[in-house]
């Protein structure tokens, strides 16, 4: 079989072809429900905001689990686990399509986030795989990028599908029989995963005689599972409500005997030596602000996009038809970002292309602040986010998976998703009050201010400042090939002779 071009060693064409399919079903299950929330609020007999439950238990959950299945990948094989969270996300899509209830409907949709491992498992794998060729980092960063456009292409295929579906089995006028087999329809798709996985994906090689560190796993949990539903509360009963700080801060101080712990063990739960190296943290900072605008900043877009200007004098008053197409045209330009990746990381260097991708980021929100009166302005402005955004996407966990020594990938690759998620849950909190400061009533409705709207852009762009400054920090020859590296001294060896 052809190898990945670029000597990726045992990365081949092949493997990353299955793994593709495994990203492109993983953005079906993104994409796919959206378009059909409010029916599925009418199917479920719940109001508009209790669909916000679902999400935030969703990435709870994810939060929580990543981690530790990721170490399990490490411990084990990677492809091990992606079969078991295959499993869990299959059995959970077939109990969500005959869900009838909102809480057997909340159980399933949480569930079903354990398909969020598997895009750091298949990084690590693919980072294993090349490892031999001394070509790893080169080859993990293509696979990544082409990773990535699976994972968007996936999402846009399931947005358009999951309306499409909907309506070629009744569609709202048979709401309670066309439902059933509109959900049936993502539960086949990730059941075929399960045989791509076990058929087309080889095995990693993992460590022998590695041990699952179960007390700094749990004291991990607690903090993150405080801080999460911290922010979570934070967003639904505001700024003056004394406990939810509490809460935040009480996981916040759990890291203070989780660190020390850690520090004192052999095989801990996360390495925070490794974590601690000049080319890891910035990595995990960044995930973190990425986070901000790559998970917090869609729904105020969306909420702008479709503010009418004729009522409070802002907004673009767009329907929800063209508002599909604003984020339509995103997750193309973060295909085309992702694509570009490896050219740049080749012409350049991967610490340059990085820095490139969060001044895109910056750029794109800033820009809204002086641009966002007509529709070709936004759509501009999002255009250069997301090239940026799809570069740093695939990029950070194949950059922590580079950063890391052997036997760790796994672990900080999804580590990368953990901050990502963090971000993204404190960015919607934070959002969430921004919005309702100065909230205009208007004819019996109510839209969050203009200044509200302008505090979000500022947020994501300079988060996105922050996180170009914080790579600069990273050495110059961070995540290069080890052959590079290898070349790299002996050039240096010479040079001093």
């Amino acid at each position: 079989m052809s190898l990945l071009r670029g000597k990726a060693g045992a990365v081949t064409v092949g493997l990353i072809g299955f793994l593709f399919f495994v990203e492109f079903v993983s953005g079906i299950l993104q994409g796919f429900y959206v378009p059909l929330i409010p029916d599925l609020v009418d199917y479920l007999g719940i109001r508009d905001a209790d669909f916000n439950v679902f999400e935030g238990a969703q990435l709870l959950l994810s939060a929580l689990v990543v981690p530790v299945l990721a170490k399990l990948g490490d411990m084990y094989g990677h492809k091990k686990i992606l079969l078991v969270t295959t499993v869990l996300t299959a059995g959970a899509t077939w109990w969500l399509a005959f869900s009838g209830d909102f809480t057997s409907f909340l159980i399933a949709w949480t569930l079903q986030g354990f398909y969020v491992v598997w895009l750091p498992l298949e990084i690590a794998l693919i980072f294993d795989k090349g490892r031999r060729s001394g070509h790893a980092a080169s080859a993990t960063r293509k696979a990544a990028a082409l990773l990535i456009v699976g994972l968007e292409a996936g999402a846009i295929a399931g947005a358009l599908g999951g309306s499409a579906v909907f309506e070629a089995f009744g569609g709202a006028a048979a709401l309670a029989t066309s439902m059933i087999p509109t959900l049936i329809v993502p539960a086949v798709a990730v059941t075929l995963v399960f045989f791509v996985i076990l058929f087309g994906v080889p095995e990693s090689e993992p460590l022998p005689g590695r041990s699952l560190d179960w007390i700094g796993f749990s004291l991990l949990s607690i903090g993150l599972l405080l801080i999460t539903s911290g922010l979570t509360f934070l967003k639904f009963n505001g700024p003056g409500t004394w406990w939810v700080w509490l809460i935040m801060v009480a996981g916040a101080l759990v890291f203070v005997p989780f660190t020390r712990f850690e520090l004192k063990q052999k095989d801990p739960a996360i390495d925070l030596r490794v974590l601690a190296q000049p080319n890891m943290w910035p990595v995990q900072l960044t995930a973190f602000l990425v986070g901000i605008s790559l998970l917090g900043a869609q729904a105020p877009l969306s909420t702008f996009a479709g503010t009418d200007p004729d009522e409070v004098g802002y907004g673009l008053g767009l329907a929800s038809g063209s508002i599909s197409i604003l984020i339509g045209v995103y997750l193309i330009s973060m295909i085309i970002g992702a694509l570009l990746f490896p050219v740049v990381s080749r012409l350049l260097s991967p610490r340059k292309a990085l820095i490139i991708a969060a001044f895109f980021v910056a750029a794109g929100y800033l820009l809204f602040l002086p641009l966002h009166h007509e529709t070709w302005q936004v759509f501009t402005n999002m255009f250069i986010a997301g090239l940026g955004s799809g570069v740093l996407m695939g990029a950070m966990p194949a950059a922590a998976a580079a950063a890391a020594p052997r036997g760790q990938t796994g672990i900080a690759s999804a580590l990368t998703n953990t901050t990502k998620t963090i971000g993204g849950s404190f960015a919607s909190s934070v959002f969430a009050i921004v919005l309702t400061i100065g909230v205009v009533q208007v004819a019996g409705s109510t839209a969050s201010s203009l200044f509200g709207y302008m505090m979000v852009w500022t947020i994501c762009g300079v988060g996105a400042l922050l996180a170009a400054a914080l790579l600069f920090m990273v050495p110059k020859l961070a995540f290069a090939d080890e052959v590079e590296l290898s070349d790299e001294v002996i050039v240096k060896a010479t040079s001093a002779l």
